[in-house]
């Protein structure tokens, strides 16, 4: 009997850490809500996921990781989980992009081909990029960015679909799009590490490295006060 592909795959770039386990046509997924529990949870998370399966760690292919961008604490999590269990399996790894899976699960309830996926990156500044499905694949038509919300720009002369995580707030200029309220999830990290898999695009667990779009992840004390003390309009 042909072996099936195993993509084992973990999510914890937001609040919302997920693990899944995809095998062949199979998966299996699990959930934690709340940061405090990714560095706690996802490895236990991950052991259920084989468990079921009835794979060992060693009987996978490849593991994906979500690379961010988005939390600091969430993506060094995850390198730091993955680089450990492939180092200790001798498996390959795939970085997935946050906001590409974003775009992944918006494909699979809406049947548009041009995305826009927004996180919130704290700091009155969110993390944007934009995809496009074109011939069955993923295009990257704009990378990852940092920007402020106020300075999106969405060419709506062309139809395009808004992913919003959680906490985003959908500009005014904006209201009138098609949009989705979607976070990043394993399921998509899995599928995405299969793709990349079978591509040939895999990396050593050494390679293992978050995506930074900004060096400074919180405001001084100065800043926050000036922040809070700053006149507001109207």
């Amino acid at each position: 009997m042909e072996k099936l592909t195993a993509i084992l795959a973990i999510e914890t770039s937001t609040s919302l850490a997920s693990a899944a386990l995809l095998v062949g046509s199979h998966s299996w997924v699990r959930e934690l809500n709340g940061v405090e529990t990714h560095s706690q949870g996802i490895l236990p998370a991950l052991q259920d996921l084989l468990a079921q399966a009835g794979l060992a760690l060693s009987d996978c292919d490849a593991i994906a990781f979500g690379c961010g961008p988005g939390a600091f604490t969430g993506i060094r999590t995850a390198c730091g989980i993955v680089q450990g269990l492939a180092f200790g399996a001798d498996l390959p790894v795939v970085p997935v992009g946050s906001l590409l899976v974003m775009a992944m699960a918006a494909r699979e309830q809406n049947d548009g081909t041009d995305f826009v996926c927004i996180l919130d990156a704290r700091m009155n500044e969110v993390y944007c990029a934009r995809y496009r499905w074109l011939a069955g694949v993923w295009q990257e038509v704009v990378a990852p960015a940092l920007l402020k919300l106020e300075d999106l720009v969405i060419d709506q002369a062309q139809t395009c679909c808004l992913v919003l995580g959680q906490g985003v707030l959908l500009p005014a200029a904006y209201a009138d799009c098609t949009h989705l309220a979607l976070m990043p999830h394993a399921r998509q990290t899995a599928l995405a590490g299969l793709a990349a898999y079978q591509a040939g695009l895999t990396l050593t667990a050494e390679l293992a490295q978050p995506l930074y779009l900004r060096n400074k992840i919180a405001l001084t004390t100065a800043e926050r006060l000036a922040q809070k003390n700053a006149p507001r309009e109207g």
